[in-house]
Formats: structure tokens, C-alpha cells, sequence
């Protein structure tokens, strides 16, 4: 993986050694961690929970609207980069008060109960609002310290390390639910997120720039470069059929006939898969092929998953486990995908402002994501989950298309060789 030749270098402060690099690895992983177990909590293992309830199809399509701070969050991302919480915690400082703030929230959630839909968007608004934040923070970690050779196998760490905390944040809270109830799930939850909290304190980070030379971080200065329009396209279009998809899929598998704890299990399964299987593939994929190609055969898999949701749904397909493939096999895709974007992403992302540049790209890819998951709800309720699930189809398959024909021209060919 090269950067741009007209990018600014990404890596200002490299690991030196191996060992130093193994650190660097295992500091990330568990920072990724910290993230995904209440963000899983909230966006896999509560819509099916709510689902059985008894909370329409329609209430459970918004909280997608948890998903805005991180469709946003390039708006503070300048923030971020320029401010430093401690004299010497900069992302570190970041990192701890974003994630004492997030376990807050999910002790919050104890007196609400699974059908109070005020209420936990409420409080999820909250902790969406502070995951974001963290996020960019580590981000700007992990571009300033990964090596352009590493920042594949950095991606992949995400991905396992996801994978890890949508096992503890989506599988066991699950589990948790079917036999302890509401309070043990969130307790339990609670107390998962707190050991991720120590990376911050393994986190190396340079001395803060100082006098008039010191670079200030803006919206405006990534906007400026023409080097990064054409991956903004990219990022604009790529995943425009997934929110559809996956907004609706545990209500999909709930409508079905499927158990609670089943589908807990088939996403803990599909997720170790994906998180430590796929994800290093996709590394080594982007590696050797490069990001066009990756993405390219990627959103043609994820084109015809859809497709067999699509045949399902119209009773073209019947019996669950082509239903059971289907949720799996497109868990493993989109963590292979994420790899191979955020690579790209991070080919792009300047030296000065790591966490503002690779923010704006990561959001431009939610953002057709958010929109999908608001109307897959009202959609399935219009029209049906056949309709839903077909309209996906088409798009991914349009989305895959125009990828590979905008990676293959211009300066975009040098991001993602």
C-alpha cells in the first residue's frame, strides 16, 4: 500500500523495532476494542431485543439516527487534532474521558427497559456522541503511528479487534439477555469496557508543535487538496446499499422464526470470521491486488448476498440455513471491505491533521449508510422485506461498478496500488 505521491506523509512518528511495532498493534487492538463493545451493545444486540418486545419495525429503523455523530464527526474532528486535554495526553486524554463517559451511558440505560424508545435513543445519542469522539482520536493514532507497509495489517488488527467487541457487545449481551434479563446484560457490558481503558496509558505520543510553524488542523485545508476528491467519490458511493440491508436483518431473521439467542450466536460466529479470518485476508489482498481490485470483488460477493436475501425474502429460497449463510457470509464481507476503504483512507490522510483528514473520508462512507438504515424500516413496511432486500441488490451492484471505474483513473490509481 503507497500513499498518493502528492500526499503529505502520514507516518511522523514510527515504532522503531519489532518490538515496539508488536506494541503499537496490541495498543490499537484494544483501543478498537473500547469502541465496539457499546457501539455493538447498541446497533446489534438492542434492535432484536427491542424486535421481540414488541417495538415496531418502523421504531427500531430509528435508531439509526445513533449512527449521526459518526456521520458528524468531522465537524469536531479539527477539535481533536489541535486540542490536547492533558500537557502530556493528547488522543491519550481523548481516549480516557470519552471512555469513562461511554460506560456512564450504559449504566444509564438500567432503569429504561427495552421498549422505552425515547429513552435509549436518548442516552445511545450520548454514547454515540462520545464513541465518535474517541474514535477520531484513535484514528489520528493509528495514522500517525502505522507504517505505509502497516497500515493494511493495521486495518486488519481493527477488524479483529471489532470482531472481538461485537462478540462481547452484540453475542453476549445477547446470550446475557435470554438468561440474566436487562440489568445483567448492561452490567455486564459495563464492566467489559472498562479493561480497554489501560491502552490509553500505552499510548506514545510526541510533543505538542508549538510557535507559529505549528500547523492548525480544518475541514477547509483536506477540501483544498485535489489529491483526495476522487477517494471522497468513493467513499460518497461504495456502501450506498448497506444500510438497507443491515438495518433490517435482525428484524428480518426476528420475523423468521429465528431465536434470540440463535441469532446472538450467528453473529458472534460470522463475526470471529469475519473479524479474524476475513480481515486478514483482505490485508493480504489489498497487499498483493491493490484497494481497486479488492473493492471490486468484494462488492461483487456483497451484490450477490444481497441477492439471495432478496430470493429468500420472495420465498424463491426457503429453510434457514441459506438464510444463516446469507447473514454470515455478508458480515464477513463488509469487515474485508472496511479493511480495504481504510487503507485507502489512510494513503490520503496528511501528517498534520490525521484525525480531520481520515474522519471526513470516514464519514462521507456513513453517510449514504445512515440514510439507508433511516428508511429501511419504513420500507420494509411500504413495500416488504422483498422489495427492501432487491433494491440492495441493484445498488451494490451499481456501487461496485462505478468504484473500480473511479479507483482506476488519475491519482486515485497511485492511493490504492
Amino acid at each position: 500500500m503507497s500513499a498518493a505521491s502528492s500526499a503529505p506523509a502520514a507516518v511522523t512518528v514510527p515504532p522503531d523495532g519489532r518490538r515496539e511495532r508488536f506494541s503499537l498493534f496490541a495498543v490499537l487492538a484494544a483501543l478498537y476494542m473500547a469502541q465496539a463493545i457499546p457501539s455493538y451493545l447498541i446497533a446489534a444486540a438492542l434492535p432484536p431485543i427491542m424486535r421481540e418486545a414488541g417495538v415496531s419495525r418502523a421504531a427500531i429503523g430509528y435508531l439509526s439516527l445513533l449512527f449521526l455523530p459518526l456521520v458528524l464527526k468531522f465537524l469536531w474532528a479539527p477539535l481533536i487534532d489541535r486540542v490536547r486535554p492533558f500537557a502530556r495526553a493528547h488522543r491519550a486524554g481523548w481516549v480516557v474521558m470519552t471512555q469513562v463517559g461511554v460506560i456512564g451511558c450504559i449504566l444509564a440505560m438500567l432503569p429504561l427497559g427495552p421498549t422505552n424508545v425515547p429513552g435509549i435513543i436518548g442516552v445511545g445519542f450520548l454514547a454515540a456522541l462520545l464513541i465518535a469522539t474517541q474514535d477520531i482520536a484513535t484514528d489520528g493514532y493509528a495514522v500517525k503511528r502505522l507504517r505505509p507497509e502497516d497500515r493494511a495489517i493495521g486495518n486488519a488488527i481493527q477488524g479483529g479487534s471489532v470482531a472481538l467487541g461485537v462478540v462481547v457487545g452484540g453475542t453476549l449481551s445477547l446470550v446475557l439477555y435470554h438468561h440474566v434479563g436487562w440489568t445483567g446484560m448492561l452490567l455486564s457490558a459495563a464492566a467489559f469496557s472498562v479493561p480497554p481503558l489501560l491502552a490509553a496509558f500505552a499510548m506514545r505520543e510526541g510533543a505538542p508543535e508549538t510557535g507559529a510553524t505549528a500547523p492548525r488542523p480544518s475541514i477547509r485545508a483536506f477540501l483544498r487538496r485535489p489529491d483526495v476528491h476522487t477517494i471522497l467519490w468513493v467513499a460518497l458511493t461504495y456502501r450506498v446499499s448497506e444500510g438497507l440491508v443491515k438495518a433490517m436483518e435482525g428484524a428480518y431473521l426476528v420475523d423468521a422464526g429465528v431465536p434470540l439467542d440463535k441469532i446472538g450466536y450467528l453473529s458472534g460466529v460470522s463475526a470471529m470470521t469475519a473479524g479474524l479470518a476475513g480481515s486478514g485476508v483482505a490485508a493480504l489482498l489489498v497487499r498483493r491486488y491493490g484497494t481497486a481490485a479488492t473493492l471490486g470483488l468484494l462488492g461483487g460477493l456483497r451484490t450477490l448476498c444481497f441477492a439471495l436475501f432478496t430470493a429468500h425474502a420472495f420465498g424463491a429460497v426457503v429453510g434457514l440455513w441459506p438464510l444463516f449463510g446469507a447473514a454470515g457470509f455478508q458480515t464477513l464481507i463488509r469487515y474485508m471491505e472496511i479493511v480495504a476503504l481504510y487503507s485507502l483512507f489512510m494513503a490520503v490522510s496528511s501528517a498534520e491533521q490525521p484525525g480531520t483528514d481520515f474522519t471526513i473520508l470516514a464519514c462521507a462512507q456513513l453517510v449514504v449508510y445512515l440514510v439507508g438504515s433511516l428508511i429501511s424500516g419504513k420500507l420494509a413496511d411500504l413495500l416488504g422485506y422483498g422489495a427492501l432486500f432487491g433494491l440492495a441488490t441493484l445498488l451494490s451492484g451499481l456501487a461496485t461498478v462505478a468504484t473500480v471505474r473511479l479507483l482506476g483513473t488519475g491519482r486515485a490509481s497511485q492511493a490504492t496500488g
